[in-house]
């Protein structure tokens, strides 16, 4: 026989705020791509490391052209902005499943030294952006010989 069970309506509400709790926290800490889900911004996903002579970037930017990119360098924020086309839609056809997304884009992030943007270079290939910063001669590790009294 089946086993009544009291019902505990703060028992529910623990388990709404757990579920907030987890919806809030991956919403913090996971980044948006651009396969984000409905209603949220295409953003670029970025590594940046740096060596001694120059900073790079780069930028998972999948179904963009290289025209449609836009690289900007002001004071010490790098901007990668774009757009991504939607194809003609399909006459004819009922989509099952629509996901890619579409629209303008934009990143900003701040670099960690300064760089000479004249002097940078950009390529996409498989749709990754590289962008390489030649650091600014000041910040540029500088070797000092030391030589031996005789």
């Amino acid at each position: 026989m089946a086993e009544l069970v009291r019902w505990d309506p703060f028992r529910e509400m623990i388990s709404l705020r757990e579920a907030m709790d987890r919806l809030l926290d991956e919403a913090f800490t996971r980044p948006l791509s651009l396969n984000a889900g409905e209603g949220l911004a295409l953003v670029p996903q970025i590594d940046m490391y740096q060596t001694n002579d120059e900073v790079v970037v780069k930028a998972t930017i999948p179904g963009v052209k290289p025209e449609d990119l836009h690289i900007t360098v002001s004071g010490d924020v790098l901007t990668i902005r774009g757009e991504i086309k939607e194809e003609e839609e399909v006459k004819d056809a009922t989509y099952l499943i629509r996901e890619r997304r579409y629209g303008t884009f934009s990143r900003s992030v701040p670099l960690p030294v300064p760089v000479v943007a004249d002097k940078a270079k950009a390529e996409f290939e498989n749709g990754v952006l590289t962008l390489t910063l030649p650091k600014a001669e000041e910040v540029r590790p500088k070797t000092i010989e030391v030589k031996a009294k005789k």
